[in-house]
């Protein structure tokens, strides 16, 4: 079973997983592939905002800090920003003139922009990439913001521990709630974290969970053809 992007907007908000961007190593062949396919869709017309996770990069930082020392929460999490903020700044480098020249790494700043590509990373503590991309979707008015990051749907449990682990195509903000824990935590891994989930179901912001390294599904759901994935609403 498959699932349309439902939304006439030709502006999207794209979370793109830092587990895409970095899972070990700089992934610089999905980065080539994921800016040509940006680019094509641009030249028919699209924009994008783009933001950037931490990835690989923020959780060795996290690891090595706690290795040291006890660190609080919002500590862990800036070192979680400012791997984002990296991230960040590689896109807005590959994508060179197509791309505003500042990240949005912050609230206050602005999102308009005569470009079509607007690269954005996180913002303060205990706010993911995930909650950043459902806010800059609700701050511009478009509808839903798609998570392109490593898992290819919601699952009813862990589908890295329980072999068993069935996927969900479609579900509801209330009912995807329940599997996820209340708390955000630094370095918390799940298609959509707990605050950003309240915050979109409080807006009716709408998330589309795809696999970030599958770029041909991603085109699919950005030309509004059915594609592999799953629709919280």
């Amino acid at each position: 079973m498959m699932v349309k992007l439902n939304s006439m907007s030709k502006t999207f908000v794209i979370a793109l997983g830092g587990s895409v961007i970095m899972p070990g190593e700089i992934n610089t062949s999905f980065i080539k592939s994921f800016r040509k396919l940006i680019l094509k869709q641009i030249g028919a017309g699209k924009r994008f905002i783009i933001v950037a996770g931490g990835g690989k990069l923020a959780r060795n930082y996290q690891a090595a800090a706690a290795k040291i020392t006890p660190l609080p929460h919002e500590d862990m999490d800036w070192l979680g920003i400012h791997s984002t903020r990296l991230n960040a700044h590689l896109l807005r480098t590959v994508f060179g003139k197509e791309a505003e020249p500042a990240v949005i790494n912050s609230e206050e700043k602005p999102v308009k922009s005569g470009k079509s590509i607007i690269i954005a990373s996180g913002w303060r503590p205990g706010w993911s990439t995930d909650y950043v991309a459902i806010r800059l979707a609700k701050k511009i008015g478009v509808d839903s913001a798609i998570m392109a990051g490593k898992p290819d749907y919601v699952y009813d449990k862990d589908y890295q521990i329980y072999k068993n682990a069935k996927p969900i195509k479609k579900i509801f903000w209330k009912d995807y709630q329940k599997l996820i824990p209340k708390r955000w935590i630094p370095g918390f891994s799940s298609p959509v974290d707990p605050i950003a989930a309240r915050f979109a179901r409080k807006w009716r912001i709408k998330a589309y969970i795809v696999r970030g390294e599958n770029l041909k599904n991603l085109e699919g759901l950005l030309n509004g053809e059915k594609f592999k994935g799953t629709l919280i609403s």
